[in-house]
């Protein structure tokens, strides 16, 4: 996949992006809702065998500095239905650009894969569900006291979707 936004480039991973992922995935802040900061190894490991080998997702690079600012969930869950996900560095937070990178696969998924349906799930019931509603996603069930959050408390599991239907 290689698709160019306004102020990203999304594009397939390497393991020159060891680095870079470890900004995002080594914080503990940015790794609140998903699970405890990665160590370099874990990271290294991650990158390479489901980034890369997996091709489970891509990378959403800054155009001014090529530093990946932004690691998108993109694999396809069963015939023409994809799950989406991402957690972004947190420098880059509030800015923009996961809507940016997001939308922007989302568009390429459906105009260009015959993508029947895209997904996507979250504990955090407020960025992530705001960027999925802006997203065009909706609301397809909440499962209360689904999971546990890194602080062990139970957590909401918020799921949302959006069909190729829903796009037109």
């Amino acid at each position: 996949m290689y698709i160019e936004t306004e102020r990203t480039l999304i594009r397939d991973f390497t393991m020159d992006d060891l680095n870079d992922m470890h900004d995002i995935f080594g914080d503990d802040e940015t790794m609140k809702n998903c699970e405890p900061a990665y160590t370099i190894e874990k990271t290294a490991d991650f990158l390479q065998r489901f980034c890369i080998e997996k091709k489970g997702a891509v990378a959403a690079v800054h155009k001014g500095t090529n530093k990946v600012i932004g690691y998108i969930l993109f694999k396809e869950y069963d015939e023409e239905v994809y799950e989406i996900g991402w957690i972004f560095n947190k420098n880059y937070w509030g800015q923009g650009y996961a809507f940016e990178s997001c939308r922007a696969v989302v568009d390429f998924a459906f105009d260009n894969m015959n993508i029947h349906k895209i997904f996507a799930e979250a504990i955090d019931g407020i960025k992530s569900v705001n960027l999925m509603k802006k997203l065009g996603m909706k609301q397809e069930g909440i499962q209360r006291s689904q999971t546990k959050d890194n602080s062990g408390n139970w957590a909401d599991l918020y799921f949302y979707g959006i069909l190729a239907e829903d796009r037109e």
